[in-house]
């Protein structure tokens, strides 16, 4: 299971890529308190819809911010499904530690690129029953 991280402004995101046949589940963390705040789903040919999970206070997570950008830097290159989770808290997180997770997610999809171009994903087609056959 490769994992990447980028680290910037006194903080890191990492993503682990976990491969399952043709398709992909990256799990986005960091800072103070990792977890799962939010879940996109996308292929190459098919729009990205993002789940978000409720936080505290009636409010929702924010994590997209950061999913979506490796989901949009990775989309071109999918071999079948993606699945990304990503959850990152930093306590107390300043202006310019919010100004950074945007750019962080987008190196984060540029590491996950170059890895799948080393790495090529395969897996064998699944085998179908014909309009003629059924199981016996």
């Amino acid at each position: 299971m490769p994992k990447f991280s980028v680290t910037q402004e006194n903080y890191t995101i990492d993503a682990e890529l976990t491969v399952v046949g043709k398709d992909l589940l990256i799990v986005v963390t960091g800072g103070s308190n990792p977890h799962i705040g939010d879940v996109t789903t996308l292929t190459r040919d098919t729009a990205m819809q993002t789940i978000k999970y409720p936080s505290h206070d009636g409010r929702f997570h924010k994590d997209n911010f950061v999913g979506e950008r490796v989901a949009r830097v990775v989309q071109p290159v999918l071999p079948g499904s993606c699945t990304i989770t990503a959850g990152i808290h930093v306590n107390q997180i300043t202006k310019a530690q919010i100004a950074a997770a945007s750019p962080m997610g987008e190196a984060l999809g540029r590491q996950i690129v170059v890895w799948l171009a080393a790495h090529p994903v395969a897996a064998p087609a699944p085998q179908y029953y014909g309009s003629d056959e059924q199981p016996i």
